[in-house]
């Protein structure tokens, strides 16, 4: 039986997507159905104070299984990795929902991460 869901998680600044992964205000958690291609909820939630390893950890416990980033480290690339979650870094600033339909529909466009560290 294949996975029909998953939960997608967008570290978020002013609403839109923050391109410091470890500064960002809330992570909107969006869950996706990926038969019929749609979001059915989003929940954004303030993280836990950032220190390494704090963010797998906590983002794991809340189900989620992909993120999508605009810069992250290599070190917290793998930590996420350990923890089975995927991550796409390189992307602009944009919505929730509007990155989720870009993922969806194979538009999603990663560019450089915006992280160096």
């Amino acid at each position: 039986m294949s996975k029909t869901s998953i939960k997608i998680a967008i570290p978020l600044a002013e609403g839109q997507l923050c391109m410091h992964f470890g500064h960002c205000e809330r992570f909107a958690l969006v869950d996706v159905d990926l038969d019929e291609r749609a979001i059915t909820a989003r929940e954004d939630l303030v993280p836990p104070p950032h220190e390494p390893g704090v963010l797998p950890r906590w983002l794991a416990e809340q189900g989620v299984e992909m993120i999508l980033a605009g810069g992250m480290g290599q070190r917290a690339q793998a930590l996420f990795g350990e923890q089975n979650i995927r991550v796409t870094v390189g992307l602009t600033p944009d919505t929730p929902e509007n990155l989720v339909a870009q993922y969806l529909g194979g538009t999603l466009k990663p560019g450089a991460n915006a992280c160096d560290h």
